[in-house]
């Protein structure tokens, strides 16, 4: 059975995550950016940002920041029409920034693998780049796009089919019957 991470624990770990990105968002602007992505991924548009290189390059970051392993991924999820669609949303400086990234983080897989692209290395090679950077503004800035387009509403373009719910436990019911958790338990107990 898996261990699910309470949804208190989740949201705590993950206040911090926007914490050295470059890129700021609202929650206006994250359900916009998810609704356009869900629409894309649907129709299997190309992307409207990204060339096929930085969407490349992009998803494995993303695949490696939240892998596929005994439970989806943010592959699976799509996060990376999410990141086209925010990227591309009159953030024309953050997009600048982030293709910086993705050429500096070529040059090192140029450099110490003589691999062209970070997307071809395998998960190895790819972690050991990626933990040089992670305290970079840019590896910030993906872990934020990441995170957010994971666990965003998949009627907004986020966790494709849910993913994401699944993995903090989070059940999406219509209705839900008392008692709603542990924390109305003393509520019920009282009969109000």
């Amino acid at each position: 059975m898996p261990e699910f991470l309470s949804r208190r624990a989740f949201l705590a770990s993950s206040a911090s995550l926007a914490r050295n990105s470059c890129i700021v968002l609202t929650l206006p602007m994250i359900l916009t950016a998810c609704e356009r992505a869900q629409e894309a991924r649907l129709r299997g548009d190309a992307f409207r940002t990204l060339t096929e290189v930085d969407a490349n390059e992009l998803a494995a970051i993303a695949a490696r920041i939240v892998p596929t392993d005994t439970t989806p991924g943010a592959t699976e999820a799509g996060v990376v029409y999410f990141m086209d669609n925010v990227l591309g949303d009159k953030r024309e400086q953050e997009l600048e920034f982030i293709r910086a990234g993705v050429r500096e983080l070529q040059t090192a897989a140029a450099l110490e693998f003589n691999a062209p692209y970070f997307y071809l290395l395998d998960s190895a090679q790819q972690d050991q780049l990626l933990t040089a950077i992670e305290a970079t503004e840019f590896f910030a800035s993906v872990r934020f796009l990441t995170v957010a387009g994971m666990f965003a509403l998949p009627e907004y373009g986020g966790s494709a089919d849910k993913i994401g719910n699944q993995l903090i436990g989070f059940e999406d019911r219509h209705a839900w019957v008392p008692p709603f958790g542990f924390y109305d338990a003393d509520f019920s107990a009282r009969g109000e």
